[in-house]
Formats: C-alpha cells, structure tokens, sequence
C-alpha cells in the first residue's frame, strides 16, 4: 500500500526536478521525559551488542544500554548525519497514514480510503483532500499523519544485517513518490543516501527556523557500486 494524497489535491504535487526481521533501527528524534526532541546525528538502537559495537566503529558513538523496555534497548548517538545505504527496491519504502490515541489506532488510511479495520477497508476515508488541510488535522491530532517505514543494509557492513527506520515526516511524504520513481529505474538493490539534512530559514516576521528532515537519495545500483574501487 502506499499514501495516496496526490490523488485529491494533485497540485501538491511537487515537481520533478523488507520483513520486520531487522537488527535495529535508526531514528531522527528521540524522547526526553516524554517529549520529542529533534536531533542533528542519526540515533541508533539495537539489542544486539555486536550490532552495536559495529555501527559505533562505523558511525561513531558509546554503546549505552537504556532503560528501554523495547528489544532495541541498547543506545547509539552516532556522529553522522547521512549514511550510505542499500535499498532492496521500491519495495524496501511502506506508507500509509495513521492516528494513534495512546496504543490505539483509530484511523488507519492511504489518504483516500481506509486501510483498516477490515469492515471499513476500501470505504471513503474522510480526509480533506488539500494538503494543507491534511497537516493541520494531523497536528490538531484530528487527523492521520504519515507512517514511513524504510528497511535497508548499510553499505559500509551489508552483512550486519537490516535496519528500518520509521518516520512521520510530511517533508518525505511529500517526495516518496519520486524516490520510489528512481528506485524503479535502478532496478534491484540500490546504493542510497539517507541524510537527515539541515533546513534552515528565516520567515516573514524575522523569526529564524531550522529543522532537520529526513532524506532518501537514491544514487546508483548496487551491483555498480560494489564493482567500483570506493563507492
């Protein structure tokens, strides 16, 4: 499945210019008494202290293990901000969007027609059809917002095993169109950027912003690269 919020304002659109059996995830924020808090380096966590291990010798970073109570309770903050990877394919990015109330889903859509539960599957959704709409229910939590999962092996250690990483980020929902585009023409695995890159700007009323925002750059295939001296 994937999210289909071009189909009801197609002028959103802009231009053109794996299984769950993962060894650990790669996040862009993290949780401070509850609190999200954005981050400028990739955190990564694992429960294996041999994956661990590695992505601190790759990426930098003290393996700390965490009070989590999630399989992933070991901590890596990284000193990276992109790292190449190796997508399997387009198949490798899953969306949709999603309204949790604490554990509960309770709205689960692709933008247009609901995904779950199974009664209501196929039925209209309700979601406005603008954009802009769209992202003022969700952050009124009134509405869905986007649920990206991307899987992937690290180029620098493919054999570590898969990650995933999952966002909500509008700013990729709103590209994932063209990143699958390129996906296919590659074909096959590809070698990929994945950047959490720095925006920054200032608004009309003079008030400085920066953020950062996840990024998916599909470079090349992966059979290209490996045949390469350094990829």
């Amino acid at each position: 499945m994937a999210i289909r919020i071009f189909e009801t304002d197609p002028d959103a659109r802009p231009k053109q210019t794996f299984s769950d059996d993962t060894v650990g995830r790669f996040h862009g924020g993290k949780q401070v008494d509850g609190l999200p808090v954005a981050i400028s380096e990739f955190r990564v966590t694992t429960g294996d202290p041999e994956v661990a291990d590695a992505i601190a010798q790759l990426m930098g970073g003290t393996p700390v293990e965490t009070d989590s109570t999630s399989e992933n309770f070991i901590e890596i903050m990284t000193g990276v901000d992109k790292v190449k990877v190796v997508l399997s394919g387009a198949d490798a990015i899953s969306s949709d969007l999603k309204l949790w109330n604490g554990n509960v889903l309770i709205h689960h859509c692709d933008g247009v027609e609901f995904l779950s539960p199974d009664l209501d599957r196929g039925k209209p959704c309700g979601c406005p059809p603008l954009m802009e709409d769209r992202k003022a229910a969700a952050k009124a939590k009134r509405g869905p917002k986007p649920s990206i999962s991307v899987t992937f092996r690290l180029a620098e250690d493919y054999d570590l095993g898969v990650f995933r990483m999952q966002t909500s980020a509008w700013t990729l929902a709103e590209v994932l169109h063209e990143v699958e585009n390129a996906l296919d023409k590659i074909g096959g695995e590809a070698l990929c950027s994945l950047e959490l890159e720095l925006v920054e700007y200032t608004t009309k009323k003079g008030r400085d912003v920066s953020y950062r925002k996840p990024v998916i750059r599909a470079l090349k295939s992966w059979s290209d690269a490996v045949a390469e001296p350094k990829f």
